[in-house]
């Protein structure tokens, strides 16, 4: 059975941040954090409870319910379920589907902006080159910031995910002593904990976070990547001028916990594989024909539109 969603109304707690290698780029808020982690963890504490779009209604239980069957018909095996997660795993290439929470972290960090391929590539020549597991995040630290870049320059953003891997190594050993966020693992941590201290961490977004709480610790959480944010504005599940972290931030409360990780990776596979639900493609999509058994408009044929921007987190998606 899967668990249910554990919920926080504390405050986001605050930490002290980390300039590493004398790096003045980054912007600290008067609490510590840069001020764009600062805009995350508002937006998170805004939105633990109530949708961005608090009249906009999608989609229902029973939408979700039968997405999620229709989806599963169409799947081999039927809907996936979580299993534990293999310490042999690529994290770049499962969503962080690893045990230890910085290594799941980290090939997630990989994967943002790029294809499957490229971050997997990534990720075995940074294992191939530091090495894994505690030992290999104080390599990573002590290197040069140019040196990690070139050895995951095939994943893309090279420079930028050097950076951000470096520093979020930093700031976790001077906030836990060690390499090590195996705590956020722990039954008592609430899934908001949880997210909150992840992405209270610079270049780390919602989308990132939700995949190392999903795969990696086995908790409900839905991440909206490219393929989920195009399939649920075709079905008009979010507002047509919602952007990622909105949307990520409505469906987080509006899809059942249950159904959150098979329909988050149901709708990854029909995204990559469907012709016929991408822009101005042809064939059959099973999702277009439950639309039109219902007689609703997908987004992409004038569905519902309400202004979905949520201003300043469109910023965030420099770290999704």
């Amino acid at each position: 059975m899967a668990k249910k969603r554990r919920r926080s109304t504390s405050s986001p707690q605050r930490d002290t941040a980390v300039q590493p290698n004398g790096d003045t780029n980054a912007t600290a808020s008067v609490d510590g954090l840069s001020t764009h982690a600062s805009k995350k963890l508002k937006l998170l504490a805004n939105h633990s409870t109530s949708s961005p779009f608090s009249e906009f209604l999608h989609p229902s239980t029973e939408d979700a319910q039968a997405v999620y069957a229709l989806l599963a018909s169409h799947t081999p095996g039927g809907a996936p379920v979580h299993n534990p997660p293999s310490a042999n795993s690529n994290s770049a290439t499962t969503c962080g589907h690893t045990p230890n929470v910085i290594d799941a972290l980290i090939g997630t960090i990989l994967s943002q902006n790029t294809s499957s391929a490229n971050s997997s590539a990534a990720k075995r020549s940074l294992d191939s080159v530091f090495g894994q597991g505690e030992p290999s995040f104080e390599k990573m630290v002590n290197a040069d910031r140019q040196m990690i870049a070139d050895t995951i320059r095939s994943g893309g953003l090279a420079n930028r995910k050097a950076k951000i891997i470096q520093e979020a190594l930093i700031v976790v050993k001077k906030k836990h002593g060690r390499y090590d966020l195996q705590h956020l693992a722990a039954p008592g941590v609430t899934d908001e904990r949880a997210m909150q201290e992840l992405v209270s961490l610079d270049g780390v977004g919602p989308k990132t976070a939700a995949c190392v709480l999903s795969f990696c610790l086995g908790r409900q959480a839905f991440a909206v990547d490219t393929h989920v944010f195009r399939l649920t504005k075709l079905l008009g599940w979010v507002p047509k001028n919602a952007d990622r972290v909105g949307a990520q931030a409505h469906l987080e409360l509006k899809i059942p916990p249950e159904l959150k990780y098979g329909l988050h990776v149901m709708m990854v596979r029909h995204g990559r594989v469907c012709r016929g639900c991408k822009k101005d493609g042809s064939g059959p999509c099973p999702l277009k024909s439950w639309l039109k058994e219902r007689s609703m408009p997908s987004d992409s044929e004038g569905g519902i539109k309400e202004d979905g921007n949520l201003g300043d987190s469109k910023s965030l998606l420099l770290g999704i």
